[in-house]
């Protein structure tokens, strides 16, 4: 696999990282949940989010490699199942965010970490649409001459992966530190959270 990620020509590296760069600065779902988290459980849960985020990410690179991302996209009632599964957690996690008690959650530390990166994670690995959009994104910076398609497939998703998790990662911080001062005086933010978290079951499940 070093063979391929060496094969790759420059000029087709710095071409893919910029549409990274431009897809992670266009606001989307990852970017408004790592928002969210942030702003709900400060700059470390910001951080664990956007990293869940990451990992969801490359897992469907590996799937795309190696073919599960287009059964999903060839079998309807497969994508709906993913889909629906999904909506639902991210109803569960808005109403898990509005009943929750602001103080409780920012004590948590490292038990709250990990609970933001499950909840990261599971997010992206429950939308089908970024299950498609690696399908069609990836394959297009390949090469068959310079080693096999899914080791390539797979080095792209790791490139996708740490090059915009880092960006939400830092703005998972951002939104944390700003979130800080509301977030000590009342529950804003748990409120802000849940309907950011309803807002993107309503926008899974409508389109």
């Amino acid at each position: 696999m070093i063979e391929t990620l060496l094969a790759f020509d420059i000029a087709t590296i710095a071409t893919f990282l910029v549409a990274c760069l431009v897809l992670a600065l266009t606001p989307g779902a990852d970017m408004m949940f790592t928002i969210a988290s942030g702003a709900a459980g400060g700059a470390r849960a910001g951080a664990a989010a956007a990293v869940g985020i990451s990992m969801g990410s490359l897992v469907h690179s590996v799937l795309a490699a190696i073919g599960l991302a287009a059964l999903i996209a060839t079998h309807p009632m497969a994508y709906e199942a993913i889909r629906w599964a999904g909506v639902a957690y991210l109803i569960f996690l808005a109403v898990q965010m509005w009943r929750a008690d602001p103080h409780v959650e920012h004590m948590e530390g490292t038990a709250l970490m990990r609970r933001a990166f499950k909840r990261g994670f599971l997010t992206n690995i429950l939308n089908p649409k970024v299950a498609l959009f690696v399908l069609a994104f990836l394959p297009q910076f390949t090469d068959p001459t310079i080693g096999p398609l899914w080791q390539q497939i797979v080095l792209l998703g790791v490139m996708l992966a740490v090059f915009d998790g880092t960006l939400y990662v830092a703005l998972g911080v951002l939104a944390g530190y700003f979130g800080d001062g509301i977030r000590r005086g009342a529950g804003i933010m748990n409120k802000f959270a849940a309907l950011i978290f309803g807002g993107l079951a309503v926008r899974l499940a409508v389109n």
